[in-house]
This record gives C-alpha cells, sequence and structure tokens, in this order.
C-alpha cells in the first residue's frame, strides 16, 4: 500500500442515494459518492449533489473544497453561505440548517468525527 494517494474518482465505485424524505425541503437530489479513505473516524473523497434542498445537521467537522457548481448553505439563524468552484469552507459539529444546490456541486471532503 502506498502511503500517498491522488483524490480521484478512477476506478472507485460510487454510492448514489438520496437524503431521507422527512428532510428534504425541495427538488430531488441525488448524492453520488466516491470514498477514497475511511479509517480511524476519517473519510475523505468526493461528492457531488444534484440541485434541491434539505436539512443538514453536522454532528461532524467537515472541511470542503467546492470544485464545480454553487450550493448555499443557510444556518438555523438565517445566516447564509454562498459555496463556489474555489471555494473552501470548514462546516463544525454542531451546524444545523440547510443545504440547497442551486447548480450540480462537486466537492472534495474530509470529515472526521
Amino acid at each position: 500500500m502506498t502511503l500517498i494517494a491522488r483524490l480521484t474518482r478512477d476506478g472507485i465505485t460510487p454510492e448514489v442515494e438520496r437524503p431521507d424524505p422527512d428532510r428534504v425541503i425541495a427538488g430531488d437530489p441525488i448524492h453520488t459518492t466516491w470514498n477514497v479513505e475511511e479509517r480511524d473516524g476519517l473519510w475523505c473523497g468526493l461528492w457531488q449533489s444534484t440541485p434541491g434542498k434539505w436539512r443538514v445537521s453536522y454532528a461532524e467537522w467537515e472541511y470542503v473544497r467546492i470544485l464545480e457548481g454553487r450550493s448555499v448553505l443557510t444556518a438555523a439563524d438565517g445566516s447564509r453561505v454562498v459555496l463556489e468552484a474555489g471555494d473552501s469552507w470548514i462546516i463544525r459539529p454542531g451546524f444545523e440548517g440547510t443545504w440547497e444546490v442551486l447548480e450540480t456541486t462537486l466537492k472534495d471532503y474530509v470529515i472526521r468525527l
């Protein structure tokens, strides 16, 4: 096993799913995830979603870098953050609100519990 791994979708079978129906507010978002690494409470890979809006609640810490598309995170207090290609963000445990994909969004991520 090499100790350096490229973050790529090549050769990885994606997981395709939708958010739980009780969390969906608008649209029919389809999530595709290419998990590259899963170990010791750490996950990283690539995630893509088609347009839609759903409720989110984070118990984990997540770093995201938006590669393509446009999304909006809206916190429970109404504050909004626009996520666009080239942006990097940290979402901390305890964040609650909504994730809305305006244009199909592709991100790379690192999640830590």
